[in-house]
């Protein structure tokens, strides 16, 4: 669990799971899920036998835009 890009509006963040990242990325935010858009930038990828290769998962989160 990395941020890798953050300011009061958007963040980035690695995490075993993109749920896990969704869920940090909020917590760092102060935000619920409806007050922000998602994007999985990359899904959590195991490897082989759990082994080598592993990646985690990469979310953006960013506050929506307020409509006027």
């Amino acid at each position: 669990m990395t941020p890798h890009k953050q300011n009061l509006q958007e963040i980035e963040i690695e995490a075993k799971t993109a749920q896990d990242a969704i869920r940090i990325a909020l917590s760092k935010l102060k935000m619920n899920r409806s007050e922000v858009d998602v994007r999985v930038l990359r899904e959590e990828h195991k490897g082989l036998f759990s082994m080598n290769g592993s990646k985690l998962a990469k979310v953006r989160v960013s506050k929506k835009l307020q409509k006027k």
